[in-house]
């Protein structure tokens, strides 16, 4: 899913070379891309384990800063899922309709009254847990941890 997110928008693909190239920090990023594009794009990233990070050691008397590179150059596919699924997947990653911003909204609101299960929130809104999986990757505050969602801290 990230994958697709990241190869479907023209900013995020361009980050993704940069990256696949050498390693850079948000700021050298933010200094060849478009900078409203670079931390959303990371976030994406680092939710698929896309890429990899660690820190740069500092001239002296700077503070040290991470930098990013990219984890994969190559992809191979062995997976098997329903047509239903993948077409959710599919759909999730590439769509940009008004009902997608409302099942962001209302897992947000599911979220906000504690209910965190993946499985409660299919259930709720008549969706597949896969589909509320591949929602979360869409939302960049939010992620899977097992059954459940959570709310991730920017640790940039």
């Amino acid at each position: 899913m990230p994958l697709l997110l990241t190869f479907n928008n023209p900013k995020f693909k361009e980050i993704y070379g940069l990256l696949n190239k050498k390693w850079m920090t948000e700021q050298e990023l933010c200094e060849e891309c478009d900078s409203t594009c670079v931390g959303p794009c990371l976030s994406i990233l680092k939710k698929g384990n896309l890429i990899e990070e660690q820190w740069r050691m500092p001239e002296p008397g700077k503070k040290p800063s991470k930098e990013f590179r990219t984890t994969y150059g190559g992809f191979r596919a062995n997976f098997q899922c329903t047509m239903t699924d993948l077409a959710d997947l599919i759909y999730l990653a590439l769509s940009t309709d008004e009902h997608l911003r409302t099942m962001v909204t209302c897992v947000e609101d599911e979220l906000e009254i504690g209910n965190t299960s993946i499985a409660d929130i299919a259930r709720k809104y008549g969706v597949s847990p896969l589909y509320v999986k591949g929602l979360t990757k869409r939302i960049p505050n939010l992620d899977v941890k097992g059954q459940g969602l959570m709310y991730v801290e920017d640790t940039r």
